[in-house]
């Protein structure tokens, strides 16, 4: 550890397989709390690579619990969290559109870092039972559209790791990884990301895992399409900047998106919108969001005008709400 160290301090770049090794040593019990604290602040300092990113995300995968999924393509959508805005769960609200319009969902997730509510929160408070049970995770998807993944059960490697993220006074380079490490590793995803710098760090990791990607930006600081000003999207095919106006939409006000106070609230946005009962704002965010997951799906075949007019069937049809009641039934 000490010759790692000693080429960190000195700006040497890593290589994959070496962080890969050092994460599987860090589940082995070969490091102490001293040596992971300076790892972590060691890489802050300097700044993560590419490679390295990739490196400690081998290394979750290898050692958490696989989960092998019997059909085609899927896509995951999740934010990078972090933007301290407190909204409702977007994300996982288009998840159920997209699979209501059809497509295949693995949901990647966890409870709130900085939010009251969080997927895995307001999955649970629906009554839904968290497994890694395989048989179980492929009914799921199979029969329902989607499966949700609760990034406990899998990624084993984050318990040796938990009290010294908490107890640094930064956020690491493991806030980075969350968003791939879906055990299931989805063929593509639509990831939201806080700032722009880390668009292009993303940008470059699914260029070298070489899934289908989508990667969006509100210019205001929101980790997805918030509607609430111009945002930036990169994809394997394009990158621009749309406003709202460009989709239809009007420009959203930051209070109609909120997540409200307690769980409970954040839970009836979630259940409003997939009822069609939601604010026009709430509804056409995740109608945006779901959209871009969907050209993504599509391979950019489909224009995004034509990807939002499916995604608001998903929901005027009542087929969201209705996968989702089905995939709440079959996950008790």
């Amino acid at each position: 550890m000490t010759a790692i160290f000693n080429r960190l301090l000195d700006h040497e770049e890593l290589k994959r397989e070496e962080t890969k090794d050092l994460l599987i040593a860090i589940t082995r019990g070969e490091l102490n709390n001293s040596e992971i604290a300076a790892l972590l602040t060691a890489i802050k300092m300097r700044g993560i690579t590419v490679d390295e990113l990739l490196g400690f995300r081998d290394g979750i995968l290898e050692t958490g619990v696989p989960v092998p999924l019997d059909c085609d393509r899927y896509i995951d959508v999740v934010g990078t969290g972090g933007d301290r805005k407190n909204t409702f769960n977007i994300s996982t609200t288009a998840c159920f559109v997209i699979a209501g319009a059809g497509y295949k969902v693995a949901k990647h997730g966890n409870y709130a870092a900085t939010s009251v509510s969080g997927a895995s929160n307001v999955i649970k408070n629906h009554g839904v039972t968290f497994t890694d049970d395989i048989d179980k995770l492929n009914r799921s998807i199979n029969e329902c559209g989607i499966v949700y993944l609760h990034a406990q059960l899998f990624a084993k490697a984050m318990k040796f790791v938990g009290a010294i993220r908490k107890a640094l006074p930064f956020p690491t380079f493991f806030n980075l990884l969350g968003p791939i490490i879906n055990p299931s590793k989805p063929q593509c995803q639509l990831l939201g990301t806080a700032t722009l710098d880390q668009m292009r760090l993303y940008q470059q990791v699914y260029q070298k895992i070489g899934i289908d990607y989508g990667i969006v930006n509100s210019i205001d600081g929101y980790d997805e399409i918030s509607l609430t000003s111009d945002f930036k999207v990169i994809t394997n095919d394009y990158e621009r900047i749309f406003k709202p106006s460009d989709l239809g939409f009007e420009t959203a006000k930051p209070e109609e998106i909120v997540g409200g106070a307690t769980e409970e609230e954040a839970k009836q946005i979630f259940d409003n919108v997939l009822a069609n009962k939601a604010l026009p704002s709430q509804k056409n965010i995740v109608l945006a969001n779901a959209a871009f997951g969907i050209q993504v799906l599509e391979k950019g075949k489909k224009p995004i005008s034509e990807c939002i007019e499916i995604a608001r069937e998903s929901i005027d049809s009542g087929k969201a709400l209705a996968t989702f009641k089905k995939f709440v039934e079959l996950n008790q």
